[in-house]
């Protein structure tokens, strides 16, 4: 299968917050791209869940996307580290604030 990202998936930890109408919970990524990203979480929501999401990224900024969940796979807490693809993959669909920033920061990784 050919690659349909612009930015490949990229192996990046970033904090981010997700929720379904604020963002609340804390996770982190295990990797991201510019379509969407693998939220490695014990609690993961149920995949067609439309989610609000606040990337922090390491320049200081931030982005603001809604996404949906297309996969997600719960795992106990104690067992996350050591799980193949615990959490949830996102789709995302559109961005409230930080795009380019988000764009900018993927582009980066691949220099």
């Amino acid at each position: 299968m050919s690659e349909k990202r612009s930015f490949g998936r990229r192996k990046k930890r970033l904090k981010v917050r997700f929720g379904i109408e604020y963002p609340r919970r804390v996770a982190f990524t295990c990797d991201a791209s510019d379509r969407g990203m693998h939220i490695l979480t014990s609690h993961p929501e149920r995949p067609g869940t439309k989610l609000l999401i606040e990337i922090e990224l390491p320049t200081g900024g931030s982005s603001v996307a809604y996404g949906y969940v297309r996969w997600a796979k719960k795992v106990p807490a104690n067992l996350m580290r050591v799980a193949d693809k615990a959490g949830m993959g996102v789709l995302l669909t559109s961005f409230i604030s930080g795009e380019q920033a988000y764009y900018d920061y993927l582009k980066s990784l691949h220099h």
